[in-house]
């Protein structure tokens, strides 16, 4: 972030959370934070909620964390430039080495009110030892009735992540695809680096954003802003000094919504072999001069290629379809 952000103390002292599982970032949106929307862009959020999440994970574990996962975000109302942010990271459930952290963003007037919720999403971290490798977190038990529901809701969607992840594994993204394809590249900043040394999580999903908003933006002809991105799949960590190329390609097309698959590979300057270091697939909506979404013109698959990632994608709409929540709104559709 371009400005401070407060992080409250961990909630070991409150009786609705005893364990200390719940972390409060709380800051000011700045005017450094504004995006071509108008309003704080969806990739800007996506960093506030990787560090509120990974201030949990590591309160919890007390070693360093890496994000391996980010599921399901749904951007409902924009984050204005001087509102009252708060983003908070809950842990809700345990693996052996994992913690799942639900991660809500909320923010309002400076000068008092409740804060509206923006966002949540449910983000996975990994505890890591200094050798780099996975190791052992303490268990979260949960105390309540919200918790343990909490927890059902995190536990529901492992498979569903696991089905999501094994349908992206089969796709190949190849020259014989014919849709609106854009590709950024640069190389990795030191601004861009994390507390371990590589880049931030959050800093790649801003820029799976910047890429989605490009392609979007290019096919439909308008301004376009970010309402959906889910299956964040962090492969493998992306250095400072690598050579950074991030692919967005249109798969689908709703009533108002484009489907972008968002590629991240990542390599040395020095070689010309690039790694898939981040996946997802994000879902942008071109906008009026009012703000207001409209319809864009409907993409017709037309190579072998283009067809199977269409069908990818209301696979993909399917398989969400079987999580607590996870249905798309119905103007990302179409029948």
């Amino acid at each position: 972030m371009t400005h401070d952000a407060a992080a409250l103390p961990p909630a070991a002292a409150s009786p609705e959370h005893p364990a200390g599982n719940e972390v409060t970032l709380r800051f000011l949106a700045a005017p450094t934070d504004k995006g071509h929307s108008g309003s704080v862009d969806a990739g800007t959020v996506l960093e506030w909620v990787d560090k509120a999440a990974f201030a949990a994970a590591v309160g919890w574990s007390k070693t360093y964390c890496v994000t391996a996962y980010v599921g399901n975000i749904h951007f409902a109302d924009p984050v204005n430039v001087g509102d009252m942010v708060e983003v908070t990271g809950t842990i809700v459930y345990t693996g052996r080495t994992s913690m799942h952290i639900r991660t809500v963003v909320s923010s309002g007037d400076p000068k008092g009110g409740t804060p509206t919720m923006r966002s949540q999403c449910l983000v996975i971290f990994v505890a890591v030892g200094e050798n780099g490798r996975p190791v052992e977190v303490p268990k979260w038990v949960p105390r309540t009735d919200a918790e343990r529901e909490a927890e059902a809701n995190a536990v529901a969607r492992i498979t569903v992540r696991d089905e999501i992840v094994a349908s992206m594994k089969r796709q190949e993204y190849t020259d014989a695809g014919t849709a609106e394809r854009v590709v950024l590249r640069f190389l990795a900043a030191p601004t861009d680096v994390n507390w371990g040394g590589k880049v931030h999580g959050g800093t790649v999903m801003k820029w799976i954003d910047e890429a989605a908003y490009v392609c979007a933006s290019r096919y439909s002809g308008r301004d376009t802003v970010a309402v959906f991105s889910g299956g964040v799949r962090f492969y493998r960590p992306l250095l400072i000094g690598d050579v950074v190329e991030v692919e967005a390609r249109l798969v689908y097309t709703g009533t108002k919504g484009m489907h972008i698959a968002v590629h991240v590979r990542s390599g040395s300057p020095k070689g010309h072999e690039l790694h898939l270091t981040t996946y997802c697939l994000t879902v942008m909506v071109a906008r009026d001069e009012t703000g207001a979404a409209v319809p864009v013109p409907r993409w017709a698959p037309v190579s072998d290629e283009d067809k199977r990632l269409w069908e990818h994608a209301r696979e993909l709409l399917e398989i969400r379809g079987k999580a607590p929540g996870g249905r798309l709104p119905n103007h990302l559709l179409r029948s």
